[in-house]
């Protein structure tokens, strides 16, 4: 009489284990305070139950496009010119010359950094939207913070420490760094700021140009600087592409038209899509990007 395998007999065990808890093979660390597990990933993501579209889009059509519209070539072998060096170089052993202030000359060098070779991980992407707002009414009354967090809870969905995840940092209050004119004091929380990553991101990516921009009547684009302007501010060098909406455009939100009245303020929002677009040319890069998003850009 034949026997079966141990594979087989293995497989037969494992799904006559209908309904039982799974073998624990590596314990889930705890938090201290709370005293939750803590999981193996730095954050959580629906990518393998829920596609999203924007990002499938990036991946397939957006990548290619922009490696190919961005792409700078350099020869194999052959080194990057290296700067001149307008100042001496101080023996750093000299204790004569050895904590001697040495600017550069002709100002800041930041916006003359090159960028960085055109690789296919170099690929402008976008890693995360920082969106924040400024309430001036907390000057006087802190609660008047109260209805901008719900707002940006409603719009986010973000939390601190969402799901038990160190690394979502929430809604978090902006407080002033220096005394301004009288009216701002160092510490006083006079806003708040949300940073949006991985499924969240896109999420609000395609809220705000699938039901916001199109409903707004005054918003042609994102406006342009003139072609006369500079190409070695740190903004351009920044991959950072900014833009800003009135109060009377979060009605336009779905999450906060369902129930405005529950909000007795609703302040305008600044929102930022932070690329990984770095040197000269990354404001351009960056813009590429975010337009391939379907937001539109204008010149006056």
């Amino acid at each position: 009489m034949a026997t079966a395998s141990p594979s087989a007999s293995r497989v037969a065990y494992s799904l006559s284990r209908f309904g039982r808890a799974p073998r624990i093979t590596k314990h889930l660390r705890k938090d201290r305070t709370t005293h939750l597990p803590i999981p193996h990933v730095p954050f959580l993501t629906t990518r393998e139950f829920a596609p999203n579209r924007l990002k499938d889009h990036y991946h397939t059509t957006l990548a290619d496009d922009l490696m190919y519209m961005t792409y700078t070539h350099e020869p194999s072998g052959v080194e990057r010119k290296a700067n001149r060096q307008i100042r001496l170089k101080f023996d750093p052993e000299d204790p004569y010359s050895k904590f001697r202030h040495n600017p550069s000359v002709g100002g800041s060098q930041v916006g003359k950094k090159p960028a960085p070779p055109s690789k296919p991980e170099d690929t402008v992407r976008l890693e995360k939207i920082q969106i924040h707002t400024f309430v001036k009414e907390s000057l006087q009354n802190k609660s008047a913070l109260l209805s901008p967090i719900m707002m940006l809870r409603a719009l986010t969905g973000e939390t601190t420490k969402g799901g038990g995840q160190h690394a979502v940092e929430g809604i978090q209050l902006v407080k002033g760094k220096k005394a301004v004119g009288g009216w701002i004091r160092p510490g006083v929380p006079v806003g708040a700021k949300v940073d949006l990553r991985g499924q969240s991101m896109y999420d609000f990516l395609n809220t705000l140009t699938e039901f916001v921009l199109p409903r707004l009547r005054d918003f042609n684009g994102i406006v342009l600087p003139p072609k006369s302007s500079s190409s070695t501010t740190p903004s351009t060098v920044s991959g950072v592409v900014s833009f800003g909406l009135p109060p009377e455009a979060m009605v336009f939100f779905p999450q906060l038209e369902v129930n405005v009245d529950a909000y007795p303020m609703l302040p305008g929002i600044h929102i930022h899509f932070v690329t990984n677009a770095k040197g000269k040319g990354a404001q351009d890069k960056a813009r590429a990007l975010v337009s391939g998003f379907q937001v539109p850009f204008v010149r006056r």
